[in-house]
């Protein structure tokens, strides 16, 4: 048998070189697609591309990075490199080869670096940025055209304060487009991102912010050489896509962009429909 066909074990947890234990999903058979969530959830976010997938005929993969959803409640280590390290981990302990990698937000960035560290040797075989946070989302001098730095202490200001109210008016608001006229308001993906949000650890999620904003992706970017789909809605309030997906096709050597017009950040849930056709037709091309 296989990795590739090596049926997947439910669920359980790995515990790295560190001691952090990793919460992860593993359902089904078929060529690997692991899926990496943005901050401050848990792979709950992938619900529904993990059902589609899983009726697909694929092996879904999921896991809660550290100090998210039911790993370790890490107090160090909350920083990109270490993401990366723990999904390198994780795929050595399952087995996965010729992996598909697909990331949102700051998954995206954790998907850029590991797959530019570790995909090497036939663990990767293609790889998916969806509203991701690459190439960097701050303004520097050379990136004049990211947010400035008032933005992110603006969300490290209001975490402290009071974070279960914060992790409420995210989704209820810019996450999802709801703060739009006309909007279809669901209550229940508001209410599901904030049960996420809020299994995490306070710490990990407040340092978390400075990871996904300041990191730069630019190497990482030039670095891989799968085939990569940047998918991007343009009216994505949370990355706006002139400093990350209109950027970042320009460094991958092997890129594809799609971009969706009137489509906000958390579009997989939002129009599943869609981004879930489209990513099988990546898989499959």
């Amino acid at each position: 048998m296989t990795s590739q066909t090596k049926p997947g074990s439910g669920s359980g947890t790995i515990t790295t070189k560190d001691g952090t234990q990793i919460f992860y999903k593993d359902w089904g058979t078929g060529q690997p697609v692991v899926f990496h969530h943005g901050w401050p959830l848990s792979s709950d976010d992938w619900d529904a591309q993990m059902l589609f997938f899983l009726g697909q005929g694929y092996r879904v993969v999921a896991h809660d990075r550290r100090g998210h959803g039911r790993s370790s409640q890490t107090d160090t280590g909350n920083e990109m490199d270490t993401y990366a390290a723990d999904v390198a981990e994780l795929t050595t302990h399952l087995g996965l080869k010729d992996a598909i990698h697909v990331g949102h937000s700051t998954g995206g960035g954790e998907v850029a670096r590991y797959v530019a560290k570790y995909g090497s040797g036939g663990r990767v075989a293609k790889a998916v940025l969806i509203g991701a946070v690459p190439p960097i989302m701050l303004k520097t001098a050379a990136n004049p055209g990211g947010l400035p730095i008032e933005v992110f202490d603006g969300f490290r200001a209001a975490l402290a304060a009071n974070r279960a109210q914060f992790f409420h008016d995210v989704p209820a608001g810019p996450f999802y487009g709801f703060n739009r006229p006309g909007a279809q308001v669901s209550e229940g993906v508001v209410n599901n991102w904030w049960r996420q949000g809020m299994m995490g650890g306070t710490k990990a999620h407040y340092d978390c912010i400075k990871a996904f904003s300041e990191t730069d992706f630019t190497e990482d970017l030039k670095t891989i050489d799968v085939p990569v789909l940047v998918m991007h809605g343009d009216d994505d309030q949370i990355v706006p896509i002139a400093d990350s997906a209109l950027i970042s096709i320009k460094l991958l050597k092997k890129g594809e962009l799609k971009v969706y017009k009137g489509f906000p950040h958390g579009m997989a849930t939002t129009h599943a429909d869609v981004i879930n056709a489209d990513l099988l037709a990546f898989f499959k091309a």
